[in-house]
């Protein structure tokens, strides 16, 4: 028996042998698929999971980039921001976090340190200048957001940010501020919601201005804990560029003043004073009355929120004289002291005109014409221009081309084709009725015959300025010559004697010779019916006539009281004489020219 249970022992051992390599072999295997799978799921991971693991547990955080400014010419502020931040707490995550890690360099070594709530709580209050109670109570509760503290500065949320206390994040804001409240208001326009340009330049260049928000993200683990040792990236914002524009704000300030006095004197509905630089093009000065303060725009009401000197398009009335004086001359029709015999009343094809002023029958002067303002002698010098050419002469001195300075709502005003003028319109045009256009393009127009025929597009942005403090210059529009060089010597020395000896003494300022010229037009009322709701009364003008530098012009829109006393000559001498102070222009030298006004 003994014999056999050996036999059946040694029997036995080989099938134990081979269930154990079985068994072993099987280990393997599965050691192996489960080793190849985490290789797969860790190593290469082939579905993204872990990059889909990671990505939940980061949170983003925006960093607002800051708006750049608006500044005048001489860098003074007109509109800027400042970067604010809120400590937002998330409650749920607070109030169960009995104590936290923070990395914390230490003798120049990371080290991970065990920070409880109460000290975060006490170092959070230090920071924020804040009873440690109240802040206790803030950060507790079951509310997912709840803002702890509003309008931090920079430096203030950069020490919050270091303390990683858990449930705790900043939130970045912007606030704009308009420093210099109403001067250049319209202009500059205002913000919607405080982020987006909704008006003036604020609209128009908001791309420009607002920069390019940064990012900061960090890692939460699932407890809602923020990861000391975890992902924290950070991508700097990139700050809008700063608009540096040709404005004075002191003389824009000054022009404000002055329009608002005059148009509250006379109760006009508003008024306009554009300040233009003849050399360059550049607005010095562009005021109107009412303008809003930035900071608070529903102050006043919706219409005056604008800027009327590139909105507003009126019909200009005998301003326009300047350009027939100029077309004809051009043109070789007339010349300045060719004499016209000049009736009461002139008929034409119908069509019959007069003047503002009773008189009799008088032999005028092209240069006594534009002088007294005679719609009859314009008309009588403006027919040897064909039709098709007014149009043209209209055209060229950028009568129905906007401006084009960066404002929204620019008019191009009105200039119907001359095949669609009817029988009084194609005469009308040459003393500014029938046709419509803003203030700047009247400007516009007397630039060019003050700057040798050359005609140069307003400036209203001078640059802009990078963050790095790199200035990009706007470059000047193309300058076009609109008439040669002797005939805007011509028309200029037309002006400076309606100063010196026609109706516009009112204009003279003592030591500098000036060129001018005023107009008044009727004004359709508002509600489109037919007929006439007051007048507009401009007055345009430059100087010095040795070397003209500047041009200014007033605008008053339906002063109440007779328009024969109503004269804009005061404020126009008042803005012209601050403007050759500011820019320390010398008083004249040479003699001011005297044209005859009626022939010899």
């Amino acid at each position: 028996m003994a014999r056999n249970s050996g036999k059946a022992s040694k029997a036995k051992a080989p099938n134990a042998t081979r269930r154990l390599r079985v068994g072993l072999g099987l280990m393997l295997t599965l050691l192996l698929v489960v080793g190849g799978k985490l290789f797969l799921v860790q190593g290469l991971d082939i579905g993204g999971m872990a990059e889909a693991a990671l990505n939940n547990r980061l949170t983003p955080i925006v960093l607002p980039a800051e708006r750049g400014s608006i500044l005048d010419s001489s860098g003074t502020v007109l509109a800027s921001s400042v970067i604010r931040y809120n400590v937002v707490v998330d409650q749920t995550v607070n109030t169960k976090t009995e104590s936290f890690r923070r990395l914390e360099t230490i003798n120049g070594k990371d080290e991970l340190v065990k920070v409880t709530r109460d000290q975060g709580i006490s170092e959070l209050a230090a920071v924020l200048g804040m009873d440690r109670g109240d802040l206790r109570d803030a950060l507790t509760g079951t509310q997912r957001y709840y803002i702890v503290a509003k309008d931090l500065k920079p430096d203030v949320e950069d020490r919050v940010s270091k303390l990683q206390i858990p449930g705790i994040v900043t939130e970045g804001t912007s606030k704009r501020v308009y420093p210099n409240g109403s001067v250049a208001g319209g202009i500059v326009g205002f913000l919607h919601d405080g982020t987006t340009g909704q008006a003036g330049l604020e609209q128009t260049q908001d791309e420009i201005l607002k920069g390019t928000p940064g990012k900061r993200v960090f890692e939460i683990g699932a407890d809602g804990l923020r990861i000391p040792v975890g992902v924290d990236q950070l991508t700097p914002a990139v700050n809008g560029k700063d608009i540096k524009l040709t404005l004075n704000s002191d003389l824009q300030y000054f022009s404000q003043q002055a329009i608002q006095s005059q148009k509250d004197k006379l109760g006009a509905e508003w008024g306009v004073i554009v300040v233009s630089d003849i050399k360059t093009g550049n607005i010095i000065a562009m005021a109107d009355t009412d303008a809003p303060d930035p900071n608070d725009p529903g102050k006043v009401a919706a219409e005056d929120r604008g800027v009327r000197a590139v909105t507003a398009a009126y019909e200009p009335g005998s301003v326009e004289k300047m350009i027939t004086a100029a077309a004809v001359i051009q043109e070789g029709k007339s010349s300045p002291l060719d004499t016209f015999t000049i009736p009461p009343t002139y008929t034409l094809d119908g069509q019959t005109f007069s003047d503002a002023f009773e008189h009799g029958t008088e032999q005028r002067t092209l240069a006594g014409i534009v002088g007294y303002s005679m719609n009859t002698g314009t008309v009588m010098v403006g027919q040897r221009l064909s039709k098709q050419q007014r149009y043209d002469w209209l055209k060229k001195f950028g009568i129905g081309e906007a401006p084009d300075i960066g404002l929204p709502a620019e008019s191009k005003g009105i200039l119907t084709p001359a095949d669609q003028w009817d029988g009084r319109q194609q005469y009308t045009v040459l003393f500014g009725q029938g046709v419509a256009q803003s203030t700047l393009q009247t400007v516009r127009a007397y630039q060019s015959i003050a700057n040798d025929g050359v005609m140069l597009q307003p400036r209203l942005i001078d640059s802009y300025i990078s963050p790095d403090g790199t200035e990009e210059k706007v470059p000047a529009k193309d300058p076009r010559q609109v008439v040669s060089k002797e005939t805007a010597k011509q028309v200029r020395d037309i002006l400076e004697s309606a100063v010196t000896e026609g109706e516009i003494k009112e204009a003279a300022i003592d030591g500098y010779r000036v060129g001018a010229k005023t107009g008044t037009s009727e004004s359709p009322c508002d509600d489109g019916k037919s007929g006439f709701c007051g007048y507009t009364a401009s007055m345009v003008g430059m100087a010095p006539m040795d070397d003209p530098r500047f041009i200014v012009e007033v605008v008053l829109q339906r002063p109440k009281g007779s328009i024969y006393g109503i004269t804009n000559g005061p404020v126009f001498r008042s803005v012209m004489s601050q403007t050759l102070r500011t820019f320390n222009v010398e008083p004249s030298t040479g003699q001011p020219v005297r044209l005859p006004q009626y022939a010899k």
